[in-house]
């Protein structure tokens, strides 16, 4: 059975007879097993997805199947499905076995989608390198020398890989779509509420969504649209109405496209990601659509306030895990307090504790108008403008990532220079507005570049539209 680049392939085999889910199911399994080294899986689900498979192949049989019978789906290891482990990559919750079902996940299952397994991410999703997990580092398959991206670095790779249909990560501040770009694939992070929460081990719950990669845009599409939509168990998810994206991805008309001058003259922009992203605007204009540069001058200020939000809502969020309900506790201890103390201390990694640590100060009482209040400020100034400009353009164009994939150990001893991979990704974040990432081309080694598409809040149909009639037009 040769490789399955997209699920309508998966289709035309299920209806010609030519492959059922179990013969699907079967062919990821030993793909996991042949790129084990890869590391993208923690943990497989082989046994459940064998007897998921025998149950879709009889509803296939009966004519009763779900819109997702034979999809085979990786999830993250920050999203909860019953009765399997769920660790968030972190020592601190090892043994935990999630009670519920993440609102996202159930969704694909209840369309009969296949789960397959946990896939490894930066812990608690901090990270953009996939060198942050307990579980190990997750290798760049284009070339295992250097990251895959973080944090949901697992999830791109398993899709790359060909190790599952598609996959599910979460974006904070870019860890859909800096991972596709590393990896080749694509990327989607939706507008923020646009998908339930409910079930994310959170990081920053302000930030945090549920995000999708694939090999096509209309595969990403149709499990956006089955995900996405009101839950009752989190107040925060809009009631807008879904639509059905990937059946909208028709797209004639002319586009009005805005570029921001500040990220192409950035100066950390790799000159070959600049050269492809300015051909891409090249070929829109003699495709008739207007393309114009505009300037971001709040650019330099994303950055700084992204992460001393994002901090300090992990803090707050992280205070949970202390060893006392679940997961890890420490074996040292001769006291309550010293329990507390070295429960977090042994459980918690580097980055996380470095991410607790600045949050804990942005929100302490001598810092926290200095700081806390005044990034919150800068944050409506900055999503006020972001989406002034998506009333006036239709899209934004940007690269996704400054950088190619980085060689692993490049960027450990410097945080900030870490933080940096981040610079084109986190406006969308700050602002709330959906971003996806398509591949465009490759730089001289050989390594994925990837380009984002920027729109306003709640036009995922149009940005998928968009999104395919631009991977169309540079393929």
């Amino acid at each position: 059975m040769g490789k399955f680049s997209s699920f309508d392939e998966i289709r035309k085999s299920i209806d010609k007879k030519e492959a059922n889910c179990q013969t699907i199911v079967g062919h990821y399994l030993q793909n996991i097993k042949t790129k084990a080294h890869l590391n993208a899986f923690v943990e497989v689900y082989e046994q459940s997805a064998l007897e998921q498979a025998v149950l879709i192949d009889a509803k296939i049989a009966q004519g009763n199947a779900g819109k997702l019978a034979g999809m085979v789906i990786g999830i993250k290891d920050v999203l909860c499905y019953k009765g399997h482990e769920a660790n968030a990559s972190s020592k601190i919750l090892k043994g935990f076995e999630s009670q519920f079902t993440t609102t996202a996940i159930q969704r694909l299952i209840d369309e009969d989608a296949i789960i397959i397994g946990r896939l490894n991410c930066d812990e608690f999703g901090m990270g953009s390198s996939n060198e942050n997990s307990a579980h190990g580092r997750v290798l760049n398959e284009a070339d295992e020398s250097r990251v895959p991206g973080g944090s949901s670095g697992g999830s791109a790779v398993a899709v790359q890989a060909n190790l599952c249909t598609a996959s599910l990560g979460t974006d904070t501040g870019g860890s859909v779509r800096q991972p596709a770009a590393f990896t080749g694939v694509i990327g989607m992070k939706p507008t923020y509420s646009r998908v339930s929460r409910w079930g994310l081990i959170a990081y920053a719950s302000s930030f945090d969504v549920i995000g999708v990669f694939s090999t096509t845009v209309k595969d990403n599409a149709l499990v956006m649209e089955i995900m996405a939509g009101h839950d009752e168990f989190d107040s925060t998810s809009s009631k807008k109405p879904v639509l059905a994206y990937s059946e909208l991805l028709h797209f004639e008309k002319k586009a009005k496209v805005a570029y921001l001058k500040e990220t192409i003259e950035s100066p950390s922009l790799q000159q070959e990601i600049k050269d492809n992203t300015m051909a891409v605007l090249e070929k829109l204009k003699s495709e008739g659509h207007e393309v114009e540069e505009v300037n971001f001058p709040l650019l330099d200020y994303i950055l700084p306030t992204y992460y001393i939000l994002t901090t300090a809502e992990a803090s707050s969020n992280l205070s949970r895990f202390d060893g006392v309900k679940y997961g890890y506790r420490t074996q040292n201890a001769h006291n309550l307090e010293s329990m507390y103390k070295l429960t977090r201390s042994e459980g918690f990694g580097e980055e996380v504790k470095r991410r607790i640590m600045l949050g804990t100060f942005v929100l302490s009482a001598s810092y926290h108008d200095a700081y806390f209040t005044k990034a919150q400020k800068v944050r409506r100034l900055i999503k006020d403008f972001t989406e002034n400009l998506l009333t006036d353009f239709d899209y934004i164009i940007m690269p996704t990532t400054p950088s190619t994939a980085f060689k692993f150990g490049e960027h450990s001893g410097d945080p900030v220079a870490m933080y940096l991979e981040d610079l084109f990704t986190v406006q969308a974040s700050v602002s709330g507005v959906p971003a996806i990432s398509i591949p465009n081309g490759k730089d001289a080694n050989g390594m994925p570049i990837g380009l984002q598409i920027v729109s306003n809040s709640f036009k995922e149909a149009d940005l998928y539209a968009f999104s395919n009639y631009l991977t169309n037009l540079t393929s």
